[in-house]
């Protein structure tokens, strides 16, 4: 019954994914995933947006100076956060 190696990580990879591709989206195409810093940072704040969105409807993950000088802040609801692990939770 489940994912036996499905764990708090795995969510978190999703939230990375999320603002990876948010972020390329919103500057022009820029892939910050050769940034090996720039994604630990992300993580970080992804790890932290995850936990607030377990007892909060909604979290914000902010970012000064995130890539090349670029902030980046996004604002994510627990129901988008479910939408993007939906498929953990079959």
């Amino acid at each position: 019954a489940g994912d036996t190696h499905l764990g708090g990580e795995d969510f978190d990879n999703r939230l990375v994914e999320f603002c990876v591709q948010d972020f390329k989206r919103k500057n022009r195409g820029m892939d910050l995933t050769t940034n090996a810093r720039a994604l630990r940072r992300l993580r970080t704040q992804c790890e932290r947006a995850k936990r607030t969105l377990s007892s909060s409807t909604q979290a914000t993950i902010e970012l000064d100076s995130l890539y090349e000088g670029i902030d980046y802040s996004v604002a994510i609801s627990r129901a988008r956060f479910e939408e993007l692990c939906a498929d953990y939770f079959r």
